[in-house]
């Protein structure tokens, strides 16, 4: 299909629209970045993504529509320019776009984030002229080129584990005359040919601060990434490194997620029913249900996080109204079953996971529910420790 005559110009038009509604919703502040985002050409990076469909399919699952220029092109440059995430890979598996279909189901594992996003991330790492910055997750390359569009080419570098994505962003970016500094390279390992930066920005979550990133930050250097797990709690945090290799910051407000770095990805665990089959037949109450971190609201997207970081190793799964818990590391497994007005719980293995769950519960509601911005992450030889003046200290898994 021959693209319209026009398409720059309506590209053009899209852009500075989405900039301007981007700048009222008060993303864009700094002239710099609203910029950089009426400059990059964010559909030329993506030539084919997938949308979900308005209806699920008959088992349940998200149905997810190819979306390119030969298909409906007034669909895709309308998508390329909304505030929305494009996911342009799922399983690890690169589409065919010549001849797109649509997939049912699976995890994405690559994408071009929401811009209103990229460009917080990048304005919440307070970048500067000058900065150095490590960019961990090219993914499409968009966000690579705001940076380079706002610093420059010649201080950017950005690393990806995904040989083919990196591959296909490299000839966007260098098609549109940006040369930052491209690796594929494992985030978790950061990238110590051009260290020391100024600033680490990570467009993926870790279980843990990676140790390499910290040593590859400048004394004052600050680090930006999302902590995540296996149960999917999320935080943000922006940490300072210090000259001795420690470092330490505050959690940052609202609700963000990534994708996990694929090393940190959760491990598959089998059949919940062969986990549950070990449990004692009677178990007891539950003190809190497990809605406490499922529901979609965001005190208990934060609490979900602390939860998780009382049982790193925990996994969840909902069948029917059975809520497993298993824990691949240690061989504990518990269920929560409704009972009547409440919950039943049982637990077996070493690790008793709900009652470690409850107990995070009932020190955060003691504490009068603090939100994220009242913990601090502190990191050091002896480990890393999300702390607060009226909680214990909660450790983060070691790597």
């Amino acid at each position: 299909m021959t693209m319209p005559a026009d398409l720059e110009t309506e590209a053009a038009r899209l852009r500075k629209a989405m900039a301007k509604a981007l700048a009222q919703d008060g993303v864009l502040t700094a002239p710099g970045w609203r910029a950089a985002v009426e400059t990059v050409p964010r559909h030329r990076f993506v030539p084919g993504f997938y949308l979900p469909a308005d209806e699920r399919d008959e088992r349940g699952l998200t149905v997810w529509e190819p979306v390119t220029a030969e298909l409906d092109h007034a669909r895709w440059l309308a998508a390329a320019y909304s505030d929305t995430t494009l996911v342009t890979q799922f399983d690890g598996d690169e589409p065919d776009w010549k001849q797109p279909a649509a997939r049912h189901g699976g995890a994405p594992t690559s994408s071009s984030t929401l811009p209103s996003l990229v460009v917080r991330m990048w304005a919440d790492a307070d970048l500067q002229d000058g900065h150095t910055v490590l960019e961990i997750g090219t993914g499409t390359g968009y966000s690579t080129a705001l940076a380079c569009e706002r610093l420059g080419s010649a201080d950017v570098t950005s690393i990806e584990v995904d040989p083919h994505r990196l591959d296909q962003a490299a000839g966007t970016l260098y098609g549109c005359g940006y040369t930052p500094t491209l690796a594929v390279a494992d985030g978790l390992y950061g990238y110590w040919p051009e260290a020391p930066f100024d600033r680490i920005v990570a467009a993926c979550s870790f279980r843990a601060v990676p140790p390499a990133l910290i040593a590859q930050a400048r004394p004052g250097g600050k680090i930006l990434l999302t902590l995540s797990g296996w149960l999917y709690g999320f935080a943000r945090v922006l940490l300072t490194v210090a000259g001795d290799g420690t470092a330490e910051g505050r959690l940052l407000p609202g609700t963000v997620s990534f994708m996990s770095a694929r090393t940190h990805a959760a491990p598959a665990f089998g059949n919940p029913a062969h986990w549950a089959a070990g449990l004692p037949e009677k178990g007891r109450t539950a003190r809190h249900g497990p809605e406490r971190i499922t529901a979609a609201t965001e005190e208990a997207f934060h609490v979900r996080f602390l939860a998780q970081s009382a049982v790193p190793d925990a996994q969840m799964v909902t069948i029917g109204e059975v809520v497993h818990l298993v824990d691949v590391v240690t061989g504990s497994a518990a269920t929560l079953a409704p009972d009547g007005e409440g919950w039943a719980v049982r637990e077996a293995g070493p690790v008793r996971l709900w009652e470690r769950v409850e107990r995070v519960l009932e020190d955060y509601d003691a504490a009068g529910a603090p939100g994220p911005e009242t913990f601090t992450l502190h990191v050091y030889d002896g480990g890393q420790h999300l702390r607060h003046p009226q909680l214990p200290d909660l450790p983060l898994p070691r790597l």
